[in-house]
């Protein structure tokens, strides 16, 4: 018998004010949407990508629609993937301004059109535009 993969999933919030998506960009030189995995304490994905937003950014969000699902291989040389939950959130406090945290090694607002330049997985430009199309 077969044992199904065992996948690690991750919860990512689209959340952006002053039509500027907020991006981080991690250890691999990509840049990424705030989120992270499921805790044990999370009543749900919405209250997960809720937590993750305000420790990654400072910014609080009220989770939205779900956008997309998908699985990402982000070492393409092997056989890791992760399953990618991606919610459309309404910044709560845009007053505030976003702050890099521990897990990332910068912190940066971005337009539409200046998406097309960063180093961004395809399935994360998929729910920005997604979510853009709708504010």
């Amino acid at each position: 018998m077969r044992t199904p993969p065992t996948w690690p999933v991750s919860v990512k919030g689209v959340a952006a004010a002053d039509g500027r998506v907020v991006l981080l960009k991690n250890e691999r030189d990509e840049w990424e949407l705030p989120g992270g995995r499921l805790e044990a304490g999370d009543a749900s994905p919405e209250a997960a990508v809720e937590r993750e937003l305000d420790e990654e950014t400072g910014w609080q969000v009220r989770a939205q629609r779900l956008l997309d699902v998908w699985i990402y291989q982000p070492l393409p040389d092997s056989d890791r993937r992760v399953v990618i939950v991606t919610y459309g959130c309404t910044v709560l406090t845009p007053e505030v301004v976003p702050l890099v945290s521990h897990e990332h090694k910068q912190i940066g607002l971005f337009t539409l059109d200046e998406l097309s330049g960063l180093r961004l997985p395809d399935g994360y430009r998929r729910s920005i535009a997604a979510w853009m199309a709708e504010r």
